[in-house]
């Protein structure tokens, strides 16, 4: 540790007699008690926001779950959020339904099952919270709402929920409407009577996770009131409105943060925290996300409580998010009552602000105080206004219960900028009170937790493995997988891929694309090509091989394989590189986009039923393409785009079986090609790029 990094933590508080000038900010639960806490949460999907979580090394992967969940070690997150998978491209990817079609039932797809378990293994208290962000395409009834028949889709859900019991064992908590859509008051309704009806009256519903506008509807409709728990808004910016506070609903921020996890990203989460009830008396805040485990390149990269990108080398990173989230979570519960604005919740005299909360039987207090800065403090939304913060002494002065205490534990922690280091949740030496008073001295951009509760731990592990580049080769057959899981690394955009015994005897086990109609959407995507993508972002050669079959029945048109994908997320229908089409029809396309508006090359193609083999090499400004070992094509490409994801997919929505994934760097994807010259009745020696 430096010099500064002491200095600073001998000056961080100091017991004295209380100086005068000092500002008096008091704790008094004698004065009655504010809201409840409901706590702090995380969010996996969204976007498939996990989904390289699952593929990482067992090791590690139970050290970052211990990070996230196990209490009195990191995050000791004390509600756990997950997507209910509909098929969809919600940010990131896609998660699969239970449901792909109503005479489909399965409930060992996806990972956030796996998740919930792991988080209840750490901490049986947590509580689960369950949200669609879109719906399979059979719920519409033929249109894009899932309100098509508000029966169909309240028995669509409660599946879920009676799916976690039975399956799992797991009790879902809370029950979200569609996330970031419109809410329909029927709907509501029809799913708190299914809930009631089918034994599920603990699973609360909270509503309807936009902003506050479902405010008027419950104070104009009593049975709604009835069936919503608490209003959850997403990304309020701390304040909530009139309408929601005069229902005297629990509020929520049900969504929040979504930023960038450096230092100013931890300022973000660290403001909202606290200021979220001292601003706008929400009770609950969940991050979005829980840890950030999708590749660079795709949407929203590292806006995740922690980092874990790299399952194929072991490498995770613990961002200050984690940290600044222990300085609540370490310290109460579910269940303990924050003070009343004025005797223990507010602003800092020079900015910042503080809330104290008090355990079930009054026995513990727990008070945290932060002093962020405007600049260090920015989350990617809403604006955030103009502030100032300053350096401060205070006197901490409690009454009420707790007015004979001697001391209380003090961690510290304080965002470095500047070239400063953080110091991240750091246990002092106590805080000791004379006749209920104490003198703090409070810095810039830090976070203090006061506590009578005397256990906490800045949990640890070894470091992690370095960071290695995507492996290259990389195969995959799809044999260690257990029917219905989602394969490794392959991150659907849009569709949904499970490992199914395949109909062809000459194969065992496939990966399934199985999404047969569109979703209900809700990312605002107007192509509907299913596709996978894998590997590295900054990729520029490549190779990129894959065997497929396209089953009899319900079957997509046609297959692709492709190089230097520009677009995940939302956007992926805006996708350029290098897309290789192989239709039913009988043709080929090489496009220099995912809808196909810019064709480089087409022909014939030898197409029969079974399995094919489908190559494509990237090299430089050449793509060249095979089809069951016989080169189709050798075709200059455009400059642009330069670099970008490998993937798989199909030409529509519907079956397509795919096998023996293999990807392979320039050289050894140009040794391969050259064995297929030789099958064309090529020379590969005078084998040059074509004009186009």
């Amino acid at each position: 540790m430096g010099i500064f990094s002491l200095t600073l933590l001998i000056v961080v508080f100091r017991n004295t007699n209380v100086a005068l000038s000092a500002d008096s900010i008091v704790f008094d639960n004698s004065q009655g008690l504010g809201r409840l806490f409901d706590g702090i949460g995380g969010l996996s999907g969204g976007g498939a926001t996990s989904k390289l979580l699952v593929n990482y090394p067992l090791q590690q992967r139970n050290e970052i779950l211990d990070y996230l969940f196990k209490p009195k070690f990191g995050a000791s997150l004390q509600i756990l959020k997950v997507e209910i998978g509909g098929d969809v491209e919600s940010t990131d990817g896609t998660e699969a339904s239970h449901m792909h079609n109503s005479w489909d039932e399965n409930y060992e797809r996806g990972y956030e099952w796996w998740l919930m378990m792991e988080a209840k293994k750490r901490n049986p208290g947590i509580k689960l919270y369950g949200l669609p962000w879109g719906f399979p395409g059979w719920l519409g009834q033929g249109t894009q709402s899932p309100y098509a028949n508000v029966s169909v889709t309240a028995d669509y859900i409660v599946r879920w929920i009676n799916g976690a019991k039975m399956w799992y064992n797991l009790t879902i908590d809370y029950i979200g409407i569609w996330n970031e859509k419109r809410y329909e008051i029927s709907y509501i309704k029809a799913l708190r009577a299914l809930l009631d009806q089918r034994g599920f009256q603990n699973t609360l519903i909270i509503a309807a996770d936009e902003k506050w506008e479902i405010a008027k509807d419950i104070e104009k409709d009593a049975a709604l009131a009835s069936a919503v728990h608490a209003i959850g808004c997403h990304y309020p910016g701390t304040y909530s409105n009139q309408d929601a506070v005069k229902t005297g609903k629990q509020l929520w921020a049900s969504e929040d943060y979504s930023t960038f996890n450096d230092e100013i990203g931890g300022g973000c989460w660290a403001r909202i925290l606290n200021q979220n009830y001292v601003n706008g008396l929400m009770t609950s805040t969940f991050s979005w996300n829980l840890i950030a485990s999708y590749y660079e390149g795709l949407p929203y990269f590292r806006d995740g409580l922690m980092t874990a990108v790299q399952p194929w080398s072991g490498n995770y990173i613990v961002e200050t998010p984690i940290w600044l989230t222990a300085h609540t979570t370490q310290f109460t519960d579910i269940g303990w009552n924050y003070l009343k604005h004025g005797s223990g919740v507010g602003k800092l005299p020079k900015g910042g602000s503080y809330v104290g909360l008090v355990s079930p039987d009054g026995g513990q207090m727990t008070i945290v105080i932060e002093t962020m800065t405007h600049n260090h403090s920015l989350c990617i939304r809403p604006p955030l206004p103009k502030y100032d913060v300053q350096p401060q002494n205070v006197i901490i002065t409690i009454k009420g219960s707790f007015a004979q205490i001697a001391e209380m534990n003090v961690w510290y922690s304080k965002l470095g900028f500047n070239g400063a280091p953080n110091i991240m949740f750091q246990k002092q030496s106590s805080l000791k009170f004379k006749n209920g008073q104490a003198e703090l001295q409070l810095g810039l951009d830090e976070v203090l937790t006061l506590t009578t509760v005397a256990l906490g731990q800045k949990g640890a592990y070894p470091d992690p493995p370095a960071p290695k580049p995507f492996p290259l080769p990389y195969k995959d057959d799809f044999e260690a997988y257990s029917l219905s899981q989602e394969p490794n690394l392959l991150a659907p955009q849009i569709g949904s891929l499970e490992v199914v015994k395949s109909q062809n005897a000459s194969h065992s086990k496939v990966s399934r694309q199985t999404v047969q109609d569109p979703p209900i959407k809700w990312c605002p995507i107007t192509l509907s090509f299913p596709i996978a993508v894998i590997g590295d972002y900054n990729w520029m050669d490549i190779f990129i091989e894959v065997e497929y079959e396209i089953p009899a029945i319900n079957a997509t048109s046609g297959v692709f394989v492709a190089g230097r994908v520009s677009e995940g997320g939302c956007d992926v229908f805006l996708a350029h590189g290098a897309f290789f089409f192989v239709l039913n029809d009988g043709t080929y396309i090489l496009a220099n986009d995912l809808a196909r508006t810019k064709v480089l090359k087409e022909g014939p193609l030898p197409y029969q039923s079974g399995f094919h083999k489908l190559s494509l090499l990237i090299q430089g400004t050449t793509a060249i393409g095979a089809f069951d070992e016989k080169v189709l094509f050798n075709v200059t490409l455009p400059s642009k785009p330069a670099n970008g994801f490998a993937a798989i997919g199909t030409d529509s929505f519907g079956l397509a079986d795919f096998d023996n994934l293999y990807l392979a760097s320039k050289a050894d994807g140009l040794a391969i090609v050259q064995k297929y010259l030789k099958h064309s009745h090529a020379d590969p020696l005078i084998f040059l790029p074509e004009a186009h």
